[in-house]
C-alpha cells in the first residue's frame, strides 16, 4: 500500500445514518452540514487531501479495503473544503453524483464513532 492522501475519523453520527445503509451508501460531512442533511451524516474532521483522489485508489475503513472505481467531478474539492463525501458501494465506473466516489460492490461496513477512514494512492 502506498501513500495515505487522506485520513480522518468519525466523531459523531446523525440520528438517521442507517437510512442509506440498504442502498449501499453513506454520507460524510464536516461541521458545516446543511440542516436538511444533518440527520443522515457521519461527522468527520475536515483534513487536508495530500494528493489526487482517483480511480484505482483505495478507501480504507477500519482496516477494510475497497478499490475506488469512480470519482465525481467535485468529490475532492467537497472533501477538502467541507469534509463532504458520499461513498457508494456499487462498483460503478461513473459516479452518479458529482460529490461522490464509488467503490467496489462489497458489503458496506457500519461506521461508528471512532471509525477510521483513509484514502490511499496505489
Amino acid at each position: 500500500m502506498n501513500k495515505t492522501i487522506f485520513q480522518t475519523s468519525v466523531y459523531e453520527l446523525g440520528d438517521q445514518v442507517d437510512a442509506f445503509y440498504d442502498e449501499g451508501m453513506f454520507v460524510l460531512f464536516g461541521e458545516n452540514v446543511p440542516d436538511t442533511l444533518k440527520d443522515f451524516c457521519h461527522f468527520i474532521d475536515v483534513n487536508e487531501v495530500d494528493g489526487t483522489i482517483g480511480k484505482g485508489n483505495t478507501l480504507v475503513i477500519d482496516g477494510a479495503e475497497f478499490k475506488i472505481s469512480a470519482v465525481g467531478e467535485i468529490a475532492q474539492s467537497n472533501l477538502e473544503t467541507l469534509g463532504h463525501l458520499t461513498v457508494v458501494f456499487s462498483g460503478a465506473a461513473e459516479a452518479g453524483l458529482p460529490g461522490s466516489i464509488c467503490v467496489e460492490a462489497k458489503p458496506m461496513p457500519k461506521l461508528k464513532v471512532g471509525s477510521k477512514i483513509e484514502i490511499k494512492e496505489d
